[in-house]
C-alpha cells in the first residue's frame, strides 16, 4: 500500500494531564491486555520534574504505574528492548532505570559528563551514548556500574543535538547546519567522526538550521534519517556520503518536495507499519515525524505525505510501537497525551 490514495483515518484517543508532557516513549507491555508507556513531565507551577510509567487500556484507560524524581527537568528520553529506560537532565546528568522506576546507575554532572544539558542519549544492549550542545561525546557502561569513556570533546566549538546507534560500535549524531556525523567506535581513535555531512538547503543555498532528531532502520543501517528545520526531513545514504534525498520541506536545486511543515520537526522515526510503494533498496522507507505547528504525518519519496494528526499546539515527541507499530503514542504541548491508532 502506497503513501498516496484514500486511508482509512486512524483513532485518536487524548488524555489531558495537569502537568507538561517534555517526551514519551513505550515500553514492553506489563500483559496482553495492556500498553506501558514513560512520560518525562513537568510541574511548571512547582518548578518539579517527574519521569512516570502509566499502564495504558485503549480507548479510555491511563493509570499511573510508577514515578522516580530526577534532579532537574529530564532534556531526553531514550528506551531499549531489555525495558530500561536511559533520561538525561537539563543539568548534564544521565540516568538509567528499570521499568519499575528502579534506578540502576546515575552519572552526576560534577564528573565531569558534560557542562550544561544534554541534548540527546540512545541506549544499546550495554551502552548508552550521550551528547550535548558542550560538543561533548560520551559513552556510559550500563553494566559497568555508570563508568564513562569520552569519545570526542568538540570544547564548545560543536554541538549536538541528537544520537542514534546503528550497531553496537556505531551511532550518528545530528546537530547545527543541518550536519550529520557518523562515528565508528572501532575507529576511535581518528579523534572525531568517521564521516560527515553538511546540508546545503534551500534555493539560497541556506545552511543555517539544525538537526533535531535522527533515525536508523534495523534492516538498512547506511541510511540515516534526520529531521530539523523549516519542516527539513531528510535520508542521508552512506553509499552516496554526499547527496541528501529530501522527503519533506525545503528542497535543493531543482528538487520538488511535498510538505506538510514549515516550522521545526521535533523527532523522526522510520515508520515500519506503513508499507512502501517501491521497495527498492535505492528508496527511502517511510518515515513519520511531528512538528511546531502540530502534526503528525507519514512521508515516503517522491509521494505525498499522508497527515495522521493535526493539533493546535505543538506535537513534541511521539514513538510507534515496537509490538504493535499501528499505534503511536504523542506528547502535545498543551499539556496532554495522544494515542493514534492505525487500522
Amino acid at each position: 500500500m502506497a503513501i498516496t490514495g484514500v486511508r482509512t483515518p486512524p483513532q485518536v484517543h487524548r488524555f489531558p494531564q495537569s502537568k507538561y508532557i517534555d517526551a514519551v516513549r513505550w515500553l514492553p507491555p506489563l500483559s496482553p491486555l495492556s500498553k506501558l508507556a514513560v512520560l518525562a513531565i513537568y510541574d511548571t507551577d512547582a518548578d518539579s520534574p517527574s519521569l512516570e510509567t502509566h499502564s495504558i487500556s485503549l480507548p479510555a484507560s491511563l493509570t499511573p504505574h510508577s514515578q522516580w524524581t530526577p534532579p532537574t527537568r529530564i532534556s531526553s528520553l531514550s528506551t531499549s528492548h531489555q525495558s530500561l529506560v536511559a533520561a538525561s537532565t537539563l543539568s548534564g546528568s544521565l540516568h538509567v532505570l528499570s521499568s519499575a522506576m528502579q534506578v540502576l546507575l546515575s552519572v552526576d554532572e560534577n564528573s565531569g559528563f558534560h557542562v550544561g544539558p544534554i541534548s540527546g542519549v540512545d541506549l544499546t544492549g550495554s551502552d548508552c551514548v550521550s551528547v550535548g550542545e558542550d560538543g561533548r561525546v560520551n559513552l556510559v557502561s550500563v553494566i559497568g556500574g555508570g563508568e564513562f569513556k569520552r569519545v570526542y570533546d568538540g570544547n564548545g566549538l560543536v554541538g549536538f543535538n541528537c544520537v542514534k546507534w546503528a550497531s553496537p560500535t556505531e551511532f550518528v549524531t545530528g546537530g547545527f547546519g543541518y550536519g550529520l556525523q557518523w562515528w565508528d567506535l572501532r575507529r576511535a581513535g581518528s579523534g572525531g567522526p568517521v564521516l560527515q555531512f553538511k546540508g546545503n538547503f534551500g534555493s539560497q543555498g541556506k545552511a543555517s538550521g539544525m538537526i533535531h532528531s535522527v533515525d536508523i532502520h534495523p534492516s538498512r543501517k547506511h541510511t540515516c534519517l534526520a529531521g530539523g528545520s523549516s519542516g527539513t526531513v531528510f535520508a542521508w545514504d552512506l553509499r552516496w556520503q554526499q547527496q541528501s534525498i529530501v522527503l519533506s520541506g525545503v528542497g535543493t536545486g531543482e528538487a520538488v518536495t511535498h510538505s506538510l511543515s514549515e516550522s521545526e520537526v521535533w523527532e523522526v522515526q522510520y515508520d515500519c507499519h506503513t508499507k512502501s510503494s517501491n521497495i527498492s533498496s535505492s528508496r527511502v522507507l517511510p518515515a513519520m515525524f511531528c512538528s511546531e505547528d502540530g502534526i503528525l504525518a507519514v512521508v515516503e519519496q517522491g509521494e505525498e505525505p499522508f497527515e495522521l494528526l493535526a493539533e493546535p499546539c505543538a506535537i513534541n515527541s511521539f514513538d510507534i510501537d515496537p509490538q504493535n507499530p499501528s499505534d503511536v503514542i504523542c506528547s502535545l504541548e498543551w499539556e496532554s497525551i495522544a494515542i493514534v491508532s492505525r487500522p
